[in-house]
């Protein structure tokens, strides 16, 4: 447990070397902050929170910076105070979000960009489950005597759809017979329903053979869209930075976002706990993410739900980062509830 003073000189310690990158020294904090002691008094500070591994000193004769546990004293002090963005109030925030309601896509794709020039780092958000969310219509559309473009819309606006080829052959009359049979099995219900309506079909009984292709087409295209709906921007705001000049410190987060499942597990571990998660450094479950922070929330209404988060490195700006994230997520919440 740090004393007044200690958590004072560490915080202040903190803030230098996120706007620096550099080690930051006795003289530069009484100077810089103000601390109220002399730099004797901050130097045998440093030194206590060195020896209980608070911070480290790279090299005889530098300044100190702070360690994954450092890192961590100082956001666990800020997850408990209410920031605001700098240049960027609530209302502002909801003004924007207003602008991109829209369909999910593109507001999951504007909100990583949005994340990302707010923070100069690296934004992830995960759309909401699809198979989660309840379906609103169905529609199909004849591209041909016996191929059918297969489109389910969730309340939430998310979209799907992919073609099928019929084993038989649709006259438009039995399309529409077959649309509104669907719509009115599966209006209203969660996509995750549909295993289960497949599975009471008959494939004996006349007409349940098509409508059980057309449920084994929408479960397939359910699971793609669950697999692929993870957005991320700013890679080359990380690549930067100083602590990424050589590209292959970078090289395992660039595999761990294109690995989509990796990444969707990765933020579902991250937020098992309710609330805003910080993992810092060696808190992070993955290796990739061993130098990195991870800043993540939820996201939920009624009908749906996400995450939204963002990577940086170790040296982020930590006040900014956990305000943009909790912003983002209230818009998100906003707009699609």
């Amino acid at each position: 447990m740090l004393n007044d003073r200690r958590r004072l000189v560490l915080q202040a310690l903190v803030e230098e070397y996120i706007a620096s990158g550099q080690p930051v020294g006795s003289k530069n904090l009484v100077e810089r902050h103000g601390l109220g002691c002399s730099s004797a008094t901050v130097r045998n500070e440093l030194a206590a929170l060195e020896e209980t591994g608070y911070v480290f000193q790279p090299h005889v004769s530098a300044g100190r910076i702070p360690t994954d546990i450092g890192y961590r004293e100082f956001v666990d002090d800020l997850l408990h105070e209410a920031k605001s963005l700098p240049g960027l109030d609530a209302e502002e925030m909801r003004r924007r979000y207003t602008a991109l309601a829209g369909e999910i896509d593109d507001l999951m794709r504007q909100t990583s960009v949005m994340l990302s020039n707010l923070t100069h780092y690296v934004a992830v958000v995960l759309a909401p489950t699809v198979s989660l969310a309840r379906i609103r219509r169905i529609d199909l559309v004849s591209m041909g005597v016996s191929r059918v473009l297969v489109v389910l819309i969730t309340e939430g606006g998310q979209v799907v759809n992919r073609h099928v080829e019929l084993t038989e052959d649709l006259v438009s009359e039995r399309l529409q017979e077959v649309e509104h049979a669907l719509n009115a099995s599966l209006a209203g219900k969660r996509a995750s329903e549909v295993r289960s309506l497949l599975d009471a079909l008959d494939p004996e009984r006349p007409g349940d053979s098509v409508v059980a292709e057309l449920m084994t087409a929408l479960l397939a295209c359910l699971e793609e869209a669950d697999r692929d709906r993870l957005y991320h921007v700013g890679v080359p705001d990380l690549l930067a930075l100083p602590e990424f000049a050589e590209t292959q410190r970078v090289r395992p987060l660039l595999g761990l976002l294109e690995d989509g499942l990796a990444m969707l597990e990765t933020l579902s571990d991250a937020m098992q706990a309710t609330g805003l998660t910080v993992r810092i450094g060696s808190e992070n479950s993955r290796s990739e993410l061993g130098q990195m922070s991870l800043v993540a929330t939820r996201y939920e209404t009624a009908s749906s739900d996400g995450i939204v988060g963002v990577i940086g490195p170790t040296r982020m700006d930590y006040t900014r980062t956990i305000t943009a994230v909790r912003c983002a997520a209230e818009g998100l919440e906003d707009v699609l509830g």
